[in-house]
């Protein structure tokens, strides 16, 4: 037998010569559709459950968010979590920028301390003049620092349940952005925001103050 050819799948009527195959789904085997059939329903029930989660996350308190609370912060947070800063009557005025540093030893045994990266700098580079933009680059970033401010007061001190996720979820992310070099090891890291209100346009009277302030976060321990 030709090692190109392969047995036909048991239970399965061989077409007739010269006959063409139908398209998509309907011609393929009866396992290979029934096989199909199910990770398409699998898909369209968790796209579903999602969606209805999501709805209910933005949807105005009703008896079905506050029955269910737990189980929608668990899947909204933090990945999903929504809000409406783009519009009104409160929309985002200021451009904030997340920096971080690290703490290092080097292969001798040193301590060093990098300089500030900024981290919404190699974002914003990575989506300018881009078509299709990534939506992690978009949003990861600027979601979790978010996530973080709202979560913690101005001593970054955790005011809720999600405090500890929010800090988590902050401190995996900017790890994954660091990549030290040889035998290098992190041993703590620190991140910053940078805040700058957005300058009012030439005709308009209103006064923006738009120095830069900063706001650290204490070095964590990795």
């Amino acid at each position: 037998m030709d090692s190109n050819e392969r047995e036909p799948l048991a239970g399965a009527a061989p077409p007739p010569p010269g006959a063409p195959r139908a398209p998509g789904i309907a011609g393929l085997s009866t396992p290979y559709r029934v096989v199909t059939a199910l990770a398409l329903g699998a898909v369209a029930v968790a796209a579903c459950g999602h969606l209805a989660l999501v709805f209910l996350h933005v949807a105005p308190s009703n008896t079905v968010s506050k029955r269910h609370a737990r189980v929608i912060d668990s899947w909204i947070y933090p990945e999903f979590e929504q809000n409406w800063k783009l519009f009104a009557p409160n929309p985002l005025q200021q451009n904030i920028a997340v920096e971080v540093r690290a703490e290092v030893r080097t292969d001798d045994g040193r301590l060093t301390t990098g300089t500030w990266r900024g981290l919404s700098a190699e974002d914003g580079a990575a989506i300018r003049h881009s078509l299709l933009p990534s939506h992690t680059e978009q949003n990861e970033l600027r979601r979790a620092w978010d996530f973080f401010t709202t979560s913690h007061d101005e001593d970054n001190k955790s005011t809720g349940d999600r405090g500890e996720l929010a800090e988590q979820y902050l401190r995996r992310i900017a790890l994954d952005r660091l990549d030290p070099q040889g035998g290098d090891r992190i041993v703590r890291i620190q991140l910053r925001g940078a805040t700058t209100e957005v300058a009012a346009p030439p005709w308009s009277d209103e006064k923006a103050d738009t120095q830069t302030y900063y706001r650290e976060l204490p070095w964590w321990t990795v």
